[in-house]
């Protein structure tokens, strides 16, 4: 199967392996396998992994629009103290899940543990 059909479904929360089923139960808490094809997903971990990339992601979003924000409008300072802080949690917060999903793609793509039950 092709990586990046892996990663896309991962990446809109479907079961990365048939793209039918979500694969979180909670948040960013994965089922213990797929309703829809049985792939045991409780057998791919992320771990920390996710979470780094969702950091590196917004910081390459944010940091780049903070300059130029500074740059071009000067905004107040307790503007930015508001503003940025909030975008940064809500960024986090809507990548977190996706990349989580895309993480869980990149896994069964590298090695298929797709073991039906």
């Amino acid at each position: 199967m092709d990586k990046f059909i892996l990663i896309k479904r991962g990446f809109r929360k479907r079961c990365p392996h048939c793209g039918k089923s979500p694969i979180f139960k909670t948040y960013i808490k994965t089922f213990k396998k797929c309703k829809k094809c049985g792939i045991l997903l409780s057998e791919y971990k992320s771990d920390d992994g996710p979470a780094y990339i969702t950091i590196f992601v917004v910081g390459h979003i944010l940091i780049p629009m903070i300059l130029l924000v500074e740059k071009h409008f000067s905004p107040p300072l307790l503007f930015q103290m508001l503003s940025w802080p909030f975008l940064t949690i809500i960024l986090c917060l809507w990548f977190l899940p996706r990349i989580k999903g895309a993480f869980i793609g990149v896994q069964i793509f590298l090695g298929d543990k797709s073991r039906k039950t």
